[in-house]
């Protein structure tokens, strides 16, 4: 609903009434023309119809000054999560920080993209960046405050197609055996267990069964819970592993499996900084080959020894088979000749069938 009506100081007042009944006003000093209040009427008019309507309250609204307004919404999560969040959105804050919300155009996003790379961002980074710019976004539409969002998949760097270097078996070995002793679990949990760096660095000798060979993770460093409940699934290890991983507490009377050199838990940049030292030297090993990478290595073990998708699955605590088969989809031993054999002896069976049939009519 909208009006215009002529004030007594010859001015125009021009009113509509938004979606949500809110009456808004303007006045003009003509009713007709370019600048005139029909003109602005028909403007807001096409704008509900078309849905690119903009409350003027908000339309002012920046993107720094929304991103401080999503990032309370956002703190209920783990502390972990909020602070990646608060370090992408410092890369957002400083290209848009300053633009109005509706103002960023997808071509500018894609510009931007650009130019993060050329900074020397990794393209997983990147790739991370673009898509916390792009939640952003998304709710800023579900509030109203934007008709559309400028953050697509046509403006995404695209998602990181390399795959995971897997060290080898002797690699593995070089690397437990370069780190100093209190730090020798950090391979083994990772190579043969699949822990996370900040599982490996909180994990204590009460989350481990050590009689029957079982690691129940129950926190990462600090004191943070894990990354989902289904990183809490147990992890069954042989008695040898428990064994091994056990000298560190039976030596050190420490509470964890890893310790610094003072016997006291070593936090995750800790393990990094000694695990790039061992890295070093270690004959073939790519530049930044992180700890984490050791689970790439548990799975090739795993998918060797010939355990389905579920079983490796749930050995690495991933939330769905999708994730898993993401990952490590190549390192299945290709079936092509597995199914050309099942079909073949279906059908030797058929002609075996009519030819015995011929041969008794």
């Amino acid at each position: 609903m909208s009006s215009i009506q002529k004030r007594p100081d010859g001015q125009w007042r021009a009113r509509y009434r938004d979606a949500n009944g809110k009456e808004h006003a303007r006045h003009f000093r003509t009713k007709t023309g370019v600048d005139g209040a029909q003109a602005w009427l028909d403007k807001i008019t096409a704008s509900l119809v078309t849905g690119t309507y903009q409350d003027p309250k908000t339309a002012k609204l920046t993107v720094g000054e929304w991103c401080q307004t999503w990032l309370q919404g956002y703190s209920n999560n783990r502390l972990s999560t909020v602070k990646q969040a608060r370090s992408h959105i410092k890369h957002i804050e400083s290209a848009f920080g300053s633009r109005q919300l509706a103002s960023v155009r997808p071509s500018e996003v894609k510009t931007w993209t650009v130019k993060l790379r050329e900074q020397g961002l990794a393209v997983s980074t990147v790739y991370a960046i673009h898509n916390r710019l792009s939640q952003i976004y998304s709710d800023a539409v579900h509030d109203g405050l934007v008709p559309r969002s400028p953050v697509s998949r046509r403006t995404s760097p695209g998602a990181p197609k390399q795959r995971a270097y897997v060290a080898t078996t002797e690699q593995v070995w070089a690397l437990h055996d370069a780190m100093p002793e209190n730090m020798r679990p950090v391979v083994l949990l990772g190579a043969f267990a699949g822990l996370r760096v900040a599982e490996i660095s909180a994990l204590r000798v009460t989350d481990v069964d050590l009689m029957r060979g079982i690691i129940r993770p129950a926190i990462q460093y600090p004191n943070d819970p894990l990354k989902t409940d289904t990183s809490k699934t147990p992890i069954p290890i042989p008695l040898e592993l428990a064994l091994e991983i056990n000298r560190v507490p039976a030596k050190w009377g420490s509470e964890t499996f890893v310790v610094n050199a003072y016997g006291r838990i070593a936090p995750p940049y800790a393990l990094d900084r000694v695990f790039a030292k061992a890295r070093e030297e270690v004959e073939g090993l790519p530049d930044g080959f992180r700890i984490h990478d050791l689970r790439h290595y548990f799975a090739s073990l795993l998918i060797a020894s010939g355990l389905d998708v579920k079983v490796v699955q749930s050995r690495l605590r991933h939330a769905s088979a999708k994730t898993t088969l993401d990952t490590y989809s190549h390192l299945w031993p290709d079936k092509d000749e597995s199914a050309r054999a099942a079909v073949a002896n279906v059908l030797a069976a058929r002609a075996d069938s009519l030819r015995t049939e011929a041969a008794t009519s």
